[in-house]
This record gives C-alpha cells, structure tokens and sequence, in this order.
C-alpha cells in the first residue's frame, strides 16, 4: 500500500515541501506510486506575495501545473475545512464545491497567513491592503479609478497605515504610481501613520536613518506614535483627534497564521503560529509538521526566531517535506536552522536598502545598487524553478543547504 504525504498550500513554503520531499523520494529511489505527495490549495499557482505592492498585482502569480507535473507531484484544487490528526485525515472542499476526505500519513500545514484586520470602525469598509491578491487587485482597480474624479486634496491623498517593511515598501511605491494615474503635476500627498515610536520599528539604529532619509527625500510624511480610530468615505481619524482628508486608506498593519493552525495541538505565539520541534513537527501530533507562516521555530542558538516572510517560508518548506518524507523512508529527519537574516528593502522607483544579520542589522548596500539586489530577488530568485525535473530538485537542496 502506498504512503501518502498531504501538503496543504502552494505558497513558498508549501512549494519548496512538495518539491523537497520528491527530491528525497527521488533520491532514494522510490516509485511515485508507493510514495504520494498532494498539494491542496485553491489553484496550482504561487501567488508572489512580496511583489503585491507593486502596479499590476494581478499578473504576479507563477503556474505551478507543468513543474508539479515534471516532479510527480499529484495536486488536488480546494480549500481544507479540518484536520483530523487522530484519523490521518483532512476534509476538504473543492472548487466545485464538492466535500471530500483525503487521508495521509503525514501532513505538512503550510497554509499561510492573513492580513489582521482590527475592528477599528469602517475599516473593512473603507480599508485596503495588499495582503493577498484579490485585495491588492482590488487597490488597483481603486487607485486608477481616481482619475475619473475630481481633484481633490481627499483624492490625490493616501495614507498607509503601519510603518513596519510592507507599509515602508507601499507608501515609497505610491508617489510615482499616482502621478502616473492623476498627472505627472499633481500635487499628491503619501502620509504613513505608525502606532510606534517610529518607522521602521524593527530595522534597528544602523539602517533607520537612511530609510527616514529616502522617506523625506520622496516628499512622504510620517505621523508616529499615533493610530486609528475609524475611517469613513471622506477619510480616517487619528487617536490624537486628527483627521487627514482622504479617499484611500491601505492597511499593512499585522498579519495571523492561517485558522488552521488552531485545529493543532501544542503552544501557539500571538500571530497564531504553532512552536514547533527542532524538525518543524508539531509537539503532541507525530505525524504533522507545520512550516512557513504556520509555524515558530528557532533558527539558530542564539534566540531567533523564523518571520513571516518568504526568505523564512523557503528554508522552512524545504526542510519540512524533507522530514516528512524522511520520516516515512526510515532515514533521519533534518533539525531546521537558518542562520543567515537579510533584508532587502524597497524604496521607490530607484533605491532600496540591504542589512544584513538580526540585531543589530548592518547596512551592506544602498540606493541604486541595492535597488539592483532587490529587483533580482523580486524578479528571479522568489519565482519557482523551471518544470525541469534536475533543476526542481537542485533548486529544493538549495533553499535548504545554501545560506545567504
């Protein structure tokens, strides 16, 4: 009887665990037919989050059929409703709507996360983000729908909210793509409101000041140590008692591990991820490991901890269907390290910033040059590998052996 290995996401973390455990099953000579890899998720594309922010967010998906195929890798289209860790089971719904069970013997819950939204009054009337790509398509159709009212300091305003990497990397886009839409003579205003202290909160006192600097250089304003209190059709209030006119709110403040993660045993942080063992399995449930967004776990000895990033969700991945591969195949499974931290920031149409290390961070590269780095990785180094079956399976050793 073949052994079923069930991967619920396609993202970066539930690609490279598909591609990882093929790899190992490859390695080791065994069938496709007595050892199966599934990935469940609503379509068999990775939707290339880190570049929503950028114009044209509809075309920033890669189809994942053709390389599923060249690897062996079976897919199956739907959205997980439970898991079942005492059955080995998980229910599903298909696109047709169809319910359906699928059993496994193990189970990798790369599932993802989702924007937090807080019940601030007419936030989730009046709100955007770029969460996911429905949402930052729905932004597009907003911001070129701008051009088809009149001026305004309400329309040619955006105020993005939270000024941690994604709200740094939406507001520098934003000046040039609404000259683009409203005039090249518009007198556009982009305004980040942060709760914190300051931009930039997590970047550290290296970094900070180059990126206030590029921020100030764009003509973008920042309001710090203040929140929102509630947003309406003509614009959003601030905790102090401000209020700035606008027509477009974005959101990028806070994200949670997907729902599924509290069907799971064990201790969970307060973005909802599961803290997992040193090999991503989930404590309490042998058979599940949790990866990507959906999990919290140590990357080195020294106290840090995975992000919910992409750079994080490919190493997790990898060594998350390695192990449960290797769990079914006898061999030993890997515990997940990566100790390498990089960030690679966007700052507009021609300028980002790469730090290097956790705390504190060391600025290795500014301006036009970074810009370079970034464009590389948004461009080429995040997208899958070609549907080649030796290229799949060096690109999945790689995001697992290879530091930066």
């Amino acid at each position: 009887m073949s052994q079923k290995i069930v991967i619920i996401g396609a993202g970066f973390a539930g690609l490279l665990a598909a591609l990882s455990a093929a790899r190992l099953r490859n390695e080791k000579g065994v069938s496709p037919a007595d050892l199966t890899i599934t990935v469940v998720a609503p379509e068999p594309a990775l939707i290339v989050r880190p570049r929503l922010y950028e114009r044209d967010p509809a075309s920033m998906t890669a189809p994942l059929g053709e390389l599923f195929a060249a690897t062996d890798i079976d897919f199956r289209a739907g959205w997980v409703d439970t898991i079942d860790a005492g059955k080995g089971v998980i229910s599903l719904k298909g696109v047709d709507g169809a319910a359906e069970m699928l059993p496994y013997d193990r189970l990798v819950v790369a599932a993802g996360s989702h924007g937090f939204q807080p019940p601030i009054p007419g936030l989730a009337d009046f709100g955007h983000s770029v969460n996911d790509r429905a949402a930052a398509v729905a932004l597009d159709k907003h911001l070129q729908a701008l051009a088809d009212r009149p001026a305004s300091p309400a329309r040619d305003t955006v105020v993005v909210v939270g000024g941690g990497f994604t709200g740094i990397e939406v507001a520098t886009e934003m000046p040039d793509r609404l000259r683009e839409i409203l005039g090249q003579d518009t007198p556009v205003r982009v305004v980040i409101v942060e709760h914190g202290p300051c931009v930039a909160g997590d970047m550290g006192d290296e970094p900070r000041p180059y990126i206030e600097a590029r921020l100030r250089e764009l003509g973008i304003e920042t309001i710090v140590g203040s929140g929102v209190s509630g947003l309406d059709e003509g614009g959003v209030a601030l905790d102090d008692g401000a209020r700035i006119e606008t027509d477009t709110v974005i959101w990028s403040a806070g994200m949670r591990a997907s729902p599924l993660t509290a069907q799971l045993p064990g201790e969970r942080d307060t973005l909802g991820r599961v803290l997992v063992d040193p090999d991503l399995r989930v404590p309490g449930a042998p058979h599940i490991f949790a990866t990507g967004d959906t999990a919290k776990a140590a990357t080195d000895d020294k106290g840090n901890f995975s992000l919910m990033s992409c750079q994080h969700a490919r190493r997790l991945g990898a060594f998350a269907g390695h192990n449960a591969a290797a769990d079914l195949l006898g061999e030993p499974t890997l515990p997940y390290d990566q100790p390498s931290y990089v960030v690679c920031l966007d700052l507009g149409p021609d300028a980002a910033i790469f730090t290097r290390g956790w705390s504190p961070r060391t600025v290795e590269i500014t301006g036009p040059e970074a810009k370079k780095v970034k464009m590389e990785v948004n461009r080429v180094w995040i997208y899958p590998p070609a549907a080649e079956r030796a290229a799949a399976f060096q690109n999945a050793f790689e995001a697992r052996t290879v530091d930066f």
